[in-house]
Protein backbone atom coordinates (compact mmCIF):
# COMPACT_ATOMS: atom_id res chain seq x y z
CA UNK A 1 0.00 0.00 0.00
CA UNK A 2 2.98 2.49 0.93
CA UNK A 3 4.67 1.49 -2.45
CA UNK A 4 1.08 2.07 -4.32
CA UNK A 5 0.75 5.56 -2.53
CA UNK A 6 4.90 6.37 -3.13
CA UNK A 7 3.91 5.91 -6.60
CA UNK A 8 0.96 7.90 -6.73
CA UNK A 9 2.97 10.82 -5.16
CA UNK A 10 5.70 10.49 -7.71
CA UNK A 11 3.18 10.68 -10.78
CA UNK A 12 1.73 13.42 -9.02
CA UNK A 13 4.58 15.78 -8.39
CA UNK A 14 6.18 14.47 -11.71
CA UNK A 15 2.89 15.68 -14.02
CA UNK A 16 2.83 19.29 -11.86
CA UNK A 17 6.54 19.86 -12.84
CA UNK A 18 5.79 19.24 -16.30
CA UNK A 19 2.68 20.99 -15.91
CA UNK A 20 5.02 24.41 -14.77
CA UNK A 21 6.75 23.96 -17.75
CA UNK A 22 4.18 25.24 -20.23
CA UNK A 23 4.91 28.49 -21.54
CA UNK A 24 3.34 30.75 -23.68
CA UNK A 25 5.34 31.87 -27.16
CA UNK A 26 4.64 34.87 -28.84
CA UNK A 27 4.92 33.65 -32.68
CA UNK A 28 6.05 36.73 -35.93
CA UNK A 29 2.36 36.27 -37.43
CA UNK A 30 1.36 38.35 -34.10
CA UNK A 31 -0.45 34.86 -32.36
CA UNK A 32 0.53 33.24 -29.35
CA UNK A 33 1.31 29.77 -29.03
CA UNK A 34 1.22 27.35 -26.20
CA UNK A 35 4.08 24.80 -25.97
CA UNK A 36 5.40 22.40 -22.83
CA UNK A 37 9.22 22.61 -22.92
CA UNK A 38 11.13 20.02 -21.54
CA UNK A 39 14.96 20.33 -20.77
CA UNK A 40 17.44 17.77 -21.02
CA UNK A 41 17.85 15.65 -17.89
CA UNK A 42 21.12 16.30 -17.59
CA UNK A 43 22.80 19.98 -17.41
CA UNK A 44 24.69 20.35 -20.80
CA UNK A 45 27.58 22.71 -21.54
CA UNK A 46 26.66 23.23 -25.16
CA UNK A 47 23.38 24.05 -26.75
CA UNK A 48 20.83 21.36 -27.15
CA UNK A 49 19.50 20.37 -30.72
CA UNK A 50 15.73 20.99 -30.20
CA UNK A 51 12.80 18.48 -31.35
CA UNK A 52 9.57 19.67 -31.70
CA UNK A 53 7.24 16.57 -31.37
CA UNK A 54 3.40 16.73 -31.84
CA UNK A 55 0.88 15.17 -30.04
CA UNK A 56 -1.72 12.52 -31.44
CA UNK A 57 -5.92 13.54 -31.82
CA UNK A 58 -6.82 17.19 -31.51
CA UNK A 59 -3.19 18.38 -29.97
CA UNK A 60 -4.77 19.51 -27.33
CA UNK A 61 -3.13 20.78 -24.30
CA UNK A 62 -3.91 17.89 -22.29
CA UNK A 63 -2.65 15.58 -24.98
CA UNK A 64 0.39 17.72 -25.47
CA UNK A 65 1.28 17.77 -21.79
CA UNK A 66 0.87 13.80 -21.48
CA UNK A 67 3.36 13.52 -24.76
CA UNK A 68 5.77 16.00 -23.30
CA UNK A 69 6.14 13.64 -20.56
CA UNK A 70 5.63 10.31 -22.32
CA UNK A 71 7.86 10.71 -24.97
CA UNK A 72 9.37 13.84 -24.34
CA UNK A 73 11.10 12.96 -21.52
CA UNK A 74 12.52 10.04 -23.69
CA UNK A 75 14.03 12.71 -25.84
CA UNK A 76 15.25 15.02 -23.06
CA UNK A 77 17.01 11.57 -21.56
CA UNK A 78 19.14 12.07 -24.45
CA UNK A 79 19.71 15.11 -24.12
CA UNK A 80 17.54 16.81 -26.61
CA UNK A 81 15.55 20.15 -25.98
CA UNK A 82 12.02 18.90 -26.80
CA UNK A 83 8.95 21.28 -27.74
CA UNK A 84 5.59 20.38 -27.62
CA UNK A 85 3.04 22.60 -29.02
CA UNK A 86 -0.28 23.25 -28.38
CA UNK A 87 -2.56 22.93 -31.50
CA UNK A 88 -4.60 26.34 -31.56
CA UNK A 89 -7.54 24.73 -33.54
CA UNK A 90 -8.18 21.36 -32.04
CA UNK A 91 -6.74 20.46 -35.85
CA UNK A 92 -3.21 19.22 -34.48
CA UNK A 93 -0.90 20.69 -36.92
CA UNK A 94 -2.11 20.03 -39.97
CA UNK A 95 -2.35 22.39 -42.51
CA UNK A 96 -0.31 25.30 -44.06
CA UNK A 97 -1.37 28.07 -41.74
CA UNK A 98 -0.87 25.58 -38.53
CA UNK A 99 2.35 23.88 -39.85
CA UNK A 100 3.49 27.71 -40.62
CA UNK A 101 2.89 28.03 -36.77
CA UNK A 102 5.51 25.44 -36.00
CA UNK A 103 7.65 27.20 -38.75
CA UNK A 104 7.85 30.35 -36.68
CA UNK A 105 8.23 28.37 -33.07
CA UNK A 106 11.40 27.15 -34.11
CA UNK A 107 12.44 30.60 -34.99
CA UNK A 108 11.52 31.83 -31.67
CA UNK A 109 12.51 29.32 -29.91
CA UNK A 110 16.05 28.80 -31.38
CA UNK A 111 16.67 32.47 -30.30
CA UNK A 112 17.24 30.87 -26.52
CA UNK A 113 21.12 30.45 -25.99
CA UNK A 114 20.37 26.44 -24.67
CA UNK A 115 18.71 25.95 -28.19
CA UNK A 116 21.13 25.01 -31.02
CA UNK A 117 20.42 26.52 -34.55
CA UNK A 118 20.18 25.25 -37.50
CA UNK A 119 18.32 21.79 -38.37
CA UNK A 120 15.55 20.49 -36.25
CA UNK A 121 14.48 17.12 -35.53
CA UNK A 122 10.34 17.19 -36.02
CA UNK A 123 8.47 14.17 -34.49
CA UNK A 124 4.89 12.98 -33.76
CA UNK A 125 2.11 10.95 -32.91
CA UNK A 126 -0.93 9.48 -34.67
CA UNK A 127 -1.96 13.35 -36.03
CA UNK A 128 1.22 14.89 -35.03
CA UNK A 129 2.63 12.45 -36.70
CA UNK A 130 1.01 13.21 -40.09
CA UNK A 131 1.63 17.10 -39.48
CA UNK A 132 5.45 15.70 -38.81
CA UNK A 133 5.26 15.03 -42.42
CA UNK A 134 3.61 17.85 -43.64
CA UNK A 135 6.04 20.65 -42.09
CA UNK A 136 8.93 18.63 -43.52
CA UNK A 137 7.13 18.71 -47.09
CA UNK A 138 7.44 22.40 -47.12
CA UNK A 139 11.14 22.31 -46.39
CA UNK A 140 12.92 19.13 -45.97
CA UNK A 141 16.44 21.01 -45.74
CA UNK A 142 15.16 22.59 -42.13
CA UNK A 143 15.11 19.29 -40.73
CA UNK A 144 17.27 16.36 -39.60
CA UNK A 145 14.20 14.13 -40.51
CA UNK A 146 10.95 12.71 -38.82
CA UNK A 147 10.07 10.50 -36.35
CA UNK A 148 6.25 9.28 -36.94
CA UNK A 149 5.20 7.03 -34.80
CA UNK A 150 2.62 6.30 -35.92
CA UNK A 151 1.69 7.91 -39.26
CA UNK A 152 0.17 7.35 -42.52
CA UNK A 153 0.77 8.57 -45.77
CA UNK A 154 -0.35 8.31 -49.42
CA UNK A 155 0.45 8.90 -53.17
CA UNK A 156 -2.41 11.51 -53.10
CA UNK A 157 0.15 13.91 -52.05
CA UNK A 158 3.17 14.90 -53.67
CA UNK A 159 6.16 13.85 -51.40
CA UNK A 160 8.80 14.21 -53.60
CA UNK A 161 10.18 17.12 -51.60
CA UNK A 162 10.85 14.56 -49.58
CA UNK A 163 13.11 12.83 -51.49
CA UNK A 164 16.34 11.49 -49.37
CA UNK A 165 15.04 12.70 -46.36
CA UNK A 166 15.00 10.51 -43.43
CA UNK A 167 11.90 8.74 -41.89
CA UNK A 168 11.53 6.43 -39.09
CA UNK A 169 7.97 5.27 -39.33
CA UNK A 170 6.18 2.63 -36.73
CA UNK A 171 2.43 1.35 -36.88
CA UNK A 172 1.45 -0.64 -34.28
CA UNK A 173 0.00 -4.50 -35.70
CA UNK A 174 -2.63 -4.54 -33.60
CA UNK A 175 -3.69 -0.83 -34.11
CA UNK A 176 -7.23 -0.37 -32.94
CA UNK A 177 -7.86 2.25 -35.83
CA UNK A 178 -6.92 -0.18 -38.83
CA UNK A 179 -3.86 1.94 -39.25
CA UNK A 180 -1.76 -1.78 -39.98
CA UNK A 181 -3.81 -2.03 -43.29
CA UNK A 182 -2.69 0.96 -44.46
CA UNK A 183 1.22 0.52 -43.76
CA UNK A 184 2.03 -1.26 -46.99
CA UNK A 185 -0.29 2.09 -48.98
CA UNK A 186 2.24 4.49 -46.76
CA UNK A 187 5.37 2.58 -47.61
CA UNK A 188 4.69 2.60 -51.27
CA UNK A 189 4.22 6.53 -51.31
CA UNK A 190 6.70 7.48 -49.54
CA UNK A 191 9.49 4.76 -50.83
CA UNK A 192 8.32 5.95 -54.89
CA UNK A 193 8.95 9.34 -53.37
CA UNK A 194 12.47 8.87 -52.68
CA UNK A 195 12.12 9.19 -48.94
CA UNK A 196 15.11 7.49 -46.65
CA UNK A 197 12.70 5.18 -44.75
CA UNK A 198 12.87 3.02 -41.84
CA UNK A 199 9.36 1.60 -41.41
CA UNK A 200 8.41 -1.84 -39.48
CA UNK A 201 5.22 -2.64 -38.10
CA UNK A 202 5.10 -3.69 -34.42
CA UNK A 203 3.69 -7.15 -33.97
CA UNK A 204 0.73 -6.90 -31.34
CA UNK A 205 1.24 -3.37 -30.48
CA UNK A 206 -1.98 -1.07 -30.53
CA UNK A 207 -2.27 2.85 -31.95
CA UNK A 208 -0.16 4.38 -29.48
CA UNK A 209 3.05 1.93 -28.33
CA UNK A 210 5.84 1.85 -26.19
CA UNK A 211 8.79 3.39 -27.67
CA UNK A 212 11.65 0.71 -28.64
CA UNK A 213 14.69 3.08 -27.69
CA UNK A 214 17.21 0.48 -28.99
CA UNK A 215 15.73 1.00 -32.74
CA UNK A 216 15.01 4.76 -32.58
CA UNK A 217 19.11 5.51 -31.22
CA UNK A 218 20.41 3.94 -33.72
CA UNK A 219 18.41 5.84 -36.76
CA UNK A 220 18.82 9.36 -34.38
CA UNK A 221 22.56 8.47 -34.25
CA UNK A 222 22.22 8.62 -38.17
CA UNK A 223 20.75 11.00 -38.82
CA UNK A 224 21.64 13.72 -36.40
CA UNK A 225 25.00 13.28 -36.50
Amino acid sequence: MQIAQALMLFITLLFSFIATAQERVALEDGSVLGVFMVRPAETIEVPSTLVVLMGGGPGNASISRDTSIWLGGGFSERGYVVAVPISPNNRAFRGEENNHKVEQLIVELQKRDYIAEGKVLLAGISNGGMSALEIARRNPQNYFGVAAVPALATSVVDNRPLAGFPVYLRIGGADQLGWADRFDETVNALTEAGVDLDAAILDSAPHMFRMNWTSLDAWLEKVTN
